[in-house]
């Protein structure tokens, strides 16, 4: 984790804490990880950080541009470094396994979407839902 997320916090008039640095931590090491999970990551090195210290913590970093969250599913959504942020998600359905991709994945749907309706898709935090390779094809009809 680069040093100068801790420069970012003290530019804009916030102390480094070390639940910050926890969180930043948790959120490295989880890749996406849910406020949930973080917290479980956080609490195994600081057992008096809660929840809500997490949550506000994720707000505040999400604010200052350092995290970004995605919503991978229907349960809470997934925080990851706003430096890796540019990717697309590929979700499999049955084991939950997410994998990052390049956006440029996407560029001929995202050609597509243009020149068919006139649509300039994001694609740079897009969510794909389906089946992993691991977990085989995804079954028709």
């Amino acid at each position: 984790m680069s040093e100068t997320w801790q420069e970012e916090l003290r530019a804009k008039g916030y102390r480094v804490t070390p639940q910050r640095q926890l969180v930043l931590e948790a959120v490295t090491n989880l890749e996406h990880g849910t406020p949930e999970e973080i917290c479980a990551e956080v609490q195994r090195t600081a057992r008096g950080v809660n929840i809500s210290t997490v949550y506000r913590t994720l707000e505040l970093l999400e604010e200052l541009g350092l995290v970004k969250h995605a919503h991978l599913g229907h349960g809470p959504p997934n925080y990851h470094l706003a430096a890796e942020a540019e990717h697309i998600h590929l979700v499999c359905r049955d084991c939950g396994t997410v994998n990052d991709v390049d956006p440029a994945a996407a560029s001929g749907l995202a050609e597509r979407l243009r020149s068919d309706f006139g649509f300039e898709t994001d694609v740079h935090h897009l969510t794909v839902y389906g089946r992993c390779k691991a977990c085989g094809p995804v079954p028709t009809g």
